[in-house]
């Protein structure tokens, strides 16, 4: 009786461990983002009208673990490539708001992810990183909706800029009234290295 339990117990306990296996999270991951399958635009409301926009990525990594939720990397936009189908407009933008000469990256840092990214399907999850912009690094949350497949990751969210809490000069005029923050939208397609 004694040796088929010997052999029972280790069987029982490497078959909850094969089945548990399939439900723990995966080893950190790192990401690759490519700048040709990205979009960031950015959407800034007036009176009149809402000015739309967008930027270039210039690059972008990423490396999380999904078992601590702990993130690492950054996504760099070129701050010189803002357009919004102004040429006046965007030459104010660079030259007084943005002052793009100078801080020609706005780039994103995350350090974890808030939320689990299922292997497969639709996530909710966010981003908490520094965001600089105009030379400063400011704290944020990036809520995101994560649609997996495959080992290829499609992000999308949006997050609100307070461009003129952080600094920077509101580019209204006596007739001219526009909102003191700014929204920008990200659509991404991530493939894992």
């Amino acid at each position: 009786m004694m040796k088929p339990m010997r052999l029972f117990v280790p069987l029982c306990v490497s078959a909850l461990l094969l089945a548990a296996g399939e439900t723990l999270p995966s080893q950190p991951r790192s990401i690759a983002i490519d700048p040709a399958q990205t979009k960031v635009e950015f959407t800034l409301a007036s009176l009149l009208h809402t000015v739309h926009g967008d930027f270039h990525l210039k690059r972008g990594t990423l490396s999380f673990d999904p078992r601590s939720g702990k993130a690492s990397g950054e996504l760099v936009v070129d701050a010189t490539s803002g357009e919004s189908g102004s040429p006046a407009r965007d030459k104010r933008m660079h030259a007084a708001i943005l002052e793009s000469a100078q801080y020609p990256e706005i780039a994103f840092r995350p350090d974890r992810v808030d939320g689990k990214v299922a292997p497969e399907g639709k996530s909710q999850v966010q981003l908490h990183g520094l965001f600089t912009i105009h030379g400063v690094a400011h704290e944020i949350l990036f809520p995101a909706t994560v649609d997996a497949a495959g080992g290829q990751y499609t992000v999308a969210g949006t997050f609100e800029v307070p461009y003129v809490r952080w600094g920077m000069k509101n580019p209204s005029t006596l007739l001219l009234r526009v909102s003191d923050k700014v929204e920008i939208t990200i659509h991404t397609i991530l493939h894992t290295m």
